[in-house]
């Protein structure tokens, strides 16, 4: 695994030794972006270098009260759906707002130089990457700190600030833009970044690539509900999209600190986008709040499977088995003072993915009705994930997912109608996605979308109950963004 490492500290040395201070300094000193090189060394930071992946697993309904006596406020906070203490913790909500804000301030520094050059062809490389980071952040955004997006109440709901030109002061007030214009801009800036994108860097899984790119319009475009976009996106993977998918069952004879290396490693195929924020998200299974022993098997047993079969997922127990994990985050830790142990922790994150993306084609084809398809589909994931799998007899039915995911009213309940079959199908697939990216987050936002209730249990505390329409499904602004202007969110 010696090839694994040296790669995990080529994206860190990357991510550290950018030129991030460009934006610290006064507007008016600072150095002129007048070359190539010098614009892409600057979109090495338009992705947000704090993680969000603590925040929104422990919002989820993935994560359980594991009984241990102490636990960190920040994550009994994100349990509760709380805003946190203004703090400058990293992995807070507070942190990763401005992680996100300072990514798309890198991004219109860097097509602001591209203007200036005379936005030549010659620079379309940089543009579109440019113009694909600044919309993700956005969605990012938008996603956690506004209502779920809905066409029918769109064009009143708050959306967050749409950032579209370098800060020329030290201080800016910023307005919210609505939800409906805010994805209307994410659409803008993504359909043109999709035109220009290219392959062309010398490693290609830690920039906005073509299959980034598709990845992560077909996650934008299945929450607009637009599936033949989603499914004319991921025409590239087709039915059966052999080894483009995470192969677990190959991490059998890895150590478990090879396999956190491996999960999000450029050797894997399935993984598209790579980041490595200033992070502590491996150490979360120390969390109270978190995956527990006694509760996996919810989530992981045997029952779950379609299939009646054990997952190919290698969990392990921490805290003498009081919470669970999924090796996939290897922490890097930069020492800045040896003597004095101090320095900065670095983890290396899988944003956007096959598995991912193949999920997403699945989903769209339900919605278009076209079951068979999906159960070829589903069945081959499934397959990847499956120990024992048997072609012959582990076959994914109708009649199997409509018994086994069956309707119950008002669970799920996106913006737009669901068939009952589609019900079910949609339910299976939202099971085998909160399974795949456990630890990871994407669970909220399926939560978000569809609108599930999720119960928190505290011992020795009432049940916290986040209802349909809860406010707190939107994270209240933080603090320090208030103050300068930026409206909170009802409560």
């Amino acid at each position: 695994m010696k090839t694994l490492k040296i790669t995990l500290s080529l994206l860190i040395l990357i991510c550290i030794t950018s030129c991030d201070d460009f934006l610290s300094e006064k507007p008016d000193n600072r150095t002129e972006i007048d070359t190539p090189d010098k614009i892409a060394e600057i979109l090495v930071n338009a992705y947000p270098q704090i993680s969000y992946f603590d925040i929104a697993e422990t919002m989820s309904d993935n994560v359980f009260d594991s009984g241990m006596v102490q636990t960190l406020l920040k994550n009994e906070q994100n349990y509760n759906w709380e805003i946190q203490t203004e703090t400058a913790d990293i992995d807070t909500q507070a942190t990763y707002w401005d992680a996100c804000y300072r990514a798309i301030a890198h991004a219109n520094t860097a097509l602001e130089a591209i203007d200036k050059l005379g936005n030549t062809s010659s620079l379309n490389p940089q543009r579109g990457e440019a113009l694909l980071a600044r919309a993700y952040s956005h969605f990012m955004l938008v996603s956690f700190w506004s209502k779920r997006y809905d066409p029918a109440t769109a064009s009143k709901d708050l959306g967050i600030p749409y950032v579209t030109k370098p800060e020329t002061q030290l201080v800016t007030k910023y307005t919210r833009n609505t939800v409906a214009e805010v994805y209307a801009l994410i659409e803008k800036d993504l359909e043109e970044g999709l035109k220009l994108v290219t392959n062309d860097y010398k490693e290609v899984k830690f920039h906005f690539n073509k299959d980034a790119a598709k990845a992560f319009a077909s996650r934008f475009y299945l929450i607009k509900g637009d599936w033949d976009r989603v499914i004319a996106l991921s025409d590239d993977l087709g039915t059966k999209p052999v080894g483009k998918l995470r192969d677990f069952a190959s991490y059998d004879l890895l150590s478990v600190d090879d396999q956190r290396i491996a999960y999000a490693s450029s050797t894997a195929n399935t993984n598209l986008l790579i980041v490595s924020p200033n992070s502590i998200v491996a150490r979360s299974r120390s969390n109270r709040f978190y995956l527990s022993g006694d509760r996996y098997q919810d989530i992981f047993g045997p029952s779950t499977s379609l299939f009646g079969k054990s997952w190919l997922y290698n969990f392990y127990s921490s805290n003498s088995s009081i919470t669970v994990f999924l090796p996939k985050f290897y922490e890097y830790f930069k020492y800045t003072n040896v003597t004095a142990g101090i320095g900065e922790p670095y983890t290396a994150e899988v944003l956007l993915s096959n598995d991912e993306f193949f999920l997403n084609r699945i989903e769209a084809h339900v919605m278009k009705g076209q079951t068979a398809l999906a159960n070829e589909e589903l069945e081959y994931f499934l397959s990847t994930r499956t120990v024992g799998y048997n072609a012959t007899t582990d076959k994914v039915t109708e009649a199997k997912v409509v018994a086994k995911y069956p309707v119950i009213d008002n669970e799920y309940t996106p913006f737009y109608t669901l068939t009952p079959v589609q019900t079910s199908y949609v339910k299976a697939l939202a099971e085998t996605r909160r399974r795949d990216f456990v630890h990871e987050g994407m669970r909220w936002f399926d939560v978000k979308r569809f609108n599930i209730v999720v119960n928190h249990e505290t011992i020795n505390k009432p049940v916290n109950t986040l209802v349909k329409d809860d406010n707190r499904r939107a994270l209240q602004i933080p603090l320090h963004a208030s103050n300068t202007g930026v409206e909170l969110n009802p409560r």
